[in-house]
Parts: C-alpha cells; structure tokens; sequence
C-alpha cells in the first residue's frame, strides 16, 4: 500500500479533529499504517483488512485523543514518559509519539513478541527517538512512568492494578474506551479516582468514544 493513497483521508480527519501536524509527521503516521498493512499480511496484527478501515477504526481513533494529551503535556511541562500497554501495532503509542514529538518519550509494551517486534521495526524505519518497544506482560513494567496509557486492553479494575507498580508518584493513567464505562467506574479500587472523562469524536467514525483519565486518590 502507498502511504499517498490515504493521505486525502487523513488530511481530512485532521482537519476535523482540529490537530495541526506539520509535514514530517503526517508521512510518519502513513508510514507506520503502510507497515501495518504490509506485516498484517504475515504476522496478523490486527483484524482489519482494508487500509481506509484501518485509518478511520486505528489511526484517526487514536489522534482523537492528540489534542487532550497535548494539552496534559502542556500543563505539566517537560519531557513526559509515557507507558502504552497492549500496544499491538503501535496503537496508540506509535501514533501519539509521532504527534506529540519530543514532549512525550514512548515505550510500547506488548506480551505477543511478534508485535514488540513489529513496533521496533517501525521505530528502526521512522527514525523515532522518543519511541521504544519492549516485549513483556503488564505485571512486569519498567518504571516510574508519567502517563500510562491504554485501549481495549482491560476493565478500568484490572489496568490500573497490573500496572500501578510503574507509575510515578504523581502520574496518571488515560484509558481509551468506547461507550462511557460507568460499571467499571464502580469496581475501582477505593484508593483510585476517575479526575476526567472527555468525549473523543472520531472522523469517519459513528461510534462512542472516550477518554478517561485516572490517578490515585491523595491521602489527608
């Protein structure tokens, strides 16, 4: 698949996402789809087949959450350090260490090896320096890490407690979801707060979407 081929869709679902990207990182982000369909072929990835699909259900699903993720990074200021569990092929913390450059350093963490590996072909041929993979299971996370971040991955429950080992004293988790996920809210730790729920419009996408932010509760 030519990378040029989507670029029209793209361009479009950034305009709609209001997501300004400057010329290197929109080649980037067709560059890792055009990977993921050439390795989908072999190694299985994902179940999507066709490219446009892949665009509007992977990558324009993820840049959704650009815009409230930068404005995070700016809040805090400096360089971030980010944990994307379950990664897959990079979705999304491929996505977002292309968009969010050098504000936020990526580590994508998947159990499958064939897709750690798939990751760290894409950092190889991008040149991405604020992305690494690594090939292991969520229990065993290397930390401390700022954001730790995932999609589809788990309930609310189970991603913050396989992973609370990793994250810094005042980081936060951001767990993409679909339709707002009010019974998992309930099953949270008492320790553990939801702080916000945004709602993600995906271009191209009539499904929900949100974005739900989390971080243990302060102690008086």
């Amino acid at each position: 698949m030519s990378p040029e081929v989507l670029r029209p869709a793209l361009e479009a679902g950034l305009a709609d996402l209001r997501l300004p990207l400057d010329e290197d990182r929109r080649i980037a982000l067709l560059q890792h789809l055009a990977l993921v369909a050439k390795w989908n072929r072999v190694y299985n990835l994902t179940a999507l087949r066709e490219p446009q699909q892949m665009l509007t259900q992977h990558l324009l699903d993820c840049l959704a959450a650009v815009v409230p993720l930068k404005r995070y990074l700016q809040e805090r200021g400096g360089q971030l350090r980010l944990l994307d569990v379950g990664s897959g092929a990079g979705f999304p913390g491929v996505v977002w260490a292309i968009a969010c450059g050098p504000a936020l350093s990526v580590v994508c963490v998947d159990a499958v090896a064939k897709k750690a590996a798939f990751v760290s072909q894409v950092v190889a041929e991008l040149g991405l320096d604020n992305l690494r993979s690594l090939h292991a299971r969520a229990e065993l996370l290397p930390g401390p890490c700022d954001l730790i971040a995932s999609r589809a991955f788990a309930t609310l429950g189970d991603f913050v407690q396989c992973t609370r080992q990793a994250l810094a004293p005042a980081g936060v988790w951001l767990a993409m979801k679909g339709r707002p996920p009010h019974d998992e809210r309930l099953a949270l730790p008492t320790d553990i707060e939801v702080f916000d729920e945004e709602t993600l419009v995906v271009p191209g996408l009539a499904a929900q979407r949100c974005l739900v932010w989390l971080r243990p509760k302060v102690a008086f």
